[in-house]
């Protein structure tokens, strides 16, 4: 592209430098990173979102006491799996007030660890039968791994976010009124203007917010992306591992049986010690034998920081000594931990973490608007190619199967959990198949009907989030009024918030059905401005009336509020 030297202000070639580099990072990127918002945003739910899907289990009106639920789980443990080599139990908390055990069998299946996971009712320690699912977790793992798996999943992820930082610092650097642009939406005048509008109210809304979750998320994965100091520091990157993260050494059982003590004791003195904290997970190495380890681990809610190496206390689990008693991480660690802490929230009470939700909620759609922004401001301008309209219909068919269509296969995927057969066999991945079958119609669809790719699949996704819980009211006994009336806010919160975001995309779709139903049908596809008036458009941006060449206004030529897309 070339840039004329007359064609711009003095002074502002820097910011035209960022604006181009702010509109391409944030598109090559931006069907990816809608879909890390968007699952990064429900994932502060996720506890909520499992026990939804869960709706066997029972209603849980009070955290059980750690020492107890840590009594129960020993007794199901001693019960069923006497000989594993290991027990996992993570205690109740207020978010996921269930008990849940796993274990490792000594002789594992080939090809198999031998792992086995068992919910259990805290009060009584029996087992609990739920459906097969993966609940939140999907969609939590989804935003940092796009269901790739690791190391690829979170390398792609990990470019992304580097994509999203950069477009973010060019973002700034691009707007000269990034405060007045807060409060300047002007819907009426529709196309461009809208939409930037839009799209810079959503990005100034909560600046501070993204650029911290963006950063954030990259700290998380610093081991992977930056390896040479610990290359340069460490014989081999597995005793990086062990030195950070030393949890239960493995050691082999000694000969011999020796009952455990109750682990209830054993939590009782790690909060003593803790003075106050809270356990929330506790592991013991060969139990049942003499040299049993029990390892009681801190609640990773309690404090900002998100500890990975969390607070523990080891204790010899026959006699009850004190071994190891981990506590302080360091300030380094620390500070990276909080850092951490603060892009997962775990920490955050029901209040913030509404807020949470609300202001993530805001940056999915300033990506959404940023994506939608490229097309409907190329559409505008005069003179496009038969060739750029090929590439405008693209785009636009990517940007429908990405946003509305991702959204679509979200609600098709709860869906799938209430109307899937619960004893069906590999449920769980069933109901992920249901997810990618209808986001890939939906990319089909979007090409196919291009002139009403989005209000279809906007209305279609509002009609599933609308019928969730009548769908939950049909196939389980926990519907909205019983949940209502057994204050139940869990199973109740979710069924409304689906009807929240039923009204939302309703809207959505509603809107998308006046703009193309009020346009005509040649022109649905290219709305382009005449000679003049893109002149007009170019003199009143750069402010000056020596500019008056009639040409196209080209990205080079444009101001911040014009390039920010």
């Amino acid at each position: 592209m070339t840039v004329r030297k007359d064609s711009a202000p003095h002074g502002e070639g820097f910011r035209q430098a960022m604006a181009w580099l702010h509109t391409w990072a944030g598109l090559i990127m931006g069907w990816i990173l809608f879909a890390m918002f968007l699952t990064g945003t429900l994932a502060f739910f996720r506890p909520e979102m499992t026990t939804w899907m869960r709706p066997e289990l029972p209603a849980q009106h009070r955290v059980v006491a750690a020492d107890h639920a840590a009594d129960m789980a020993q007794r199901y443990l001693a019960q069923h799996a006497p000989d594993a080599t290991r027990w996992y139990i993570d205690l109740p908390s207020a978010r996921a007030p269930y008990l849940s055990v796993l274990y490792q069998v000594p002789k594992p299946a080939p090809g198999t660890r031998g792992f086995k996971r068992v919910t259990l009712d805290p009060q009584t320690g029996q087992e609990v039968t739920a459906r097969e699912t993966r609940g939140g977790d999907f969609l939590y793992r989804f935003h940092f791994e796009l269901e790739i798996g690791p190391p690829w999943g979170r390398w792609l992820a990990s470019i992304a976010g580097m994509f999203m930082l950069i477009a973010i610092l060019s973002g700034i650097v691009t707007h000269k009124k990034i405060f007045k642009d807060f409060f300047t939406f002007r819907p009426a005048k529709g196309g461009q203007r809208a939409w930037m509008d839009g799209h810079n109210a959503l990005s100034v809304l909560g600046l501070p917010f993204h650029l911290m979750i963006t950063f954030s998320g990259l700290l998380i994965f610093v081991a992977m992306l930056l390896p040479a100091g610990i290359n340069a520091a460490y014989d081999y990157p597995r005793q990086y591992s062990e030195e950070r993260f030393p949890g239960l050494a493995p050691q082999k059982a000694a000969p011999g049986e020796a009952p455990l003590l109750p682990l209830g004791k054993f939590v009782t003195a790690a909060q003593s010690l803790w003075q106050g904290g809270i356990a929330g997970a506790v592991i013991v190495a060969n139990p049942s034998k003499p040299n049993a380890i029990v390892s009681v681990q801190r609640s990773s809610e309690e404090k900002v920081s998100y500890a990975r190496n969390p607070p523990s206390v080891q204790f010899d689990g026959v006699t009850g000594k004190l071994l190891k008693h981990h506590e302080d991480n360091g300030p380094a660690v620390t500070a990276a931990d909080t850092v951490i802490g603060l892009h997962l929230g775990f920490f955050a009470q029901p209040v913030l973490r509404w807020l949470y939700f609300i202001v993530s909620l805001a940056g999915t759609a300033m990506v959404g608007t940023g994506l939608v922004l490229w097309v409907v401001k190329r559409r505008q301008k005069s003179g496009a190619a038969k060739s750029q309209q090929l590439s405008l219909r693209l785009v636009d068919g990517l940007n429908a199967g990405s946003i509305a269509g991702f959204c679509l296969a979200i609600v098709v995927y709860f869906c799938a959990n209430r109307l899937l057969p619960v004893d069906l066999p590999g449920r769980a991945l069933w109901e992920t198949r249901a997810f990618f079958m209808v986001w890939g119609l939906s990319y089909l669809y979007a090409f196919v009907f291009p002139r009403r790719q989005w209000r279809d699949l906007w209305a279609l996704a509002a009609v599933g989030a609308l019928a969730l819980p009548a769908l939950n009211a049909m196939t389980t006994s926990r519907h909205l009024a019983a949940s209502l009336a057994d204050g139940d806010w869990v199973m109740a919160g979710f069924d409304l918030t689906a009807w929240a975001a039923a009204a939302l995309m309703g809207w959505i779709a509603y809107k998308a059905h006046r703009a193309y139903a009020g346009m005509p049908k040649a022109s649905r596809t290219r709305a382009a401005p005449s000679s003049t008036t893109a002149t007009r458009v170019h003199e009143r941006h750069e402010g000056t009336s020596t500019v008056r060449s009639p040409v196209v206004v080209t990205e080079a030529s444009c101001t911040s509020n014009e390039v920010t897309s």
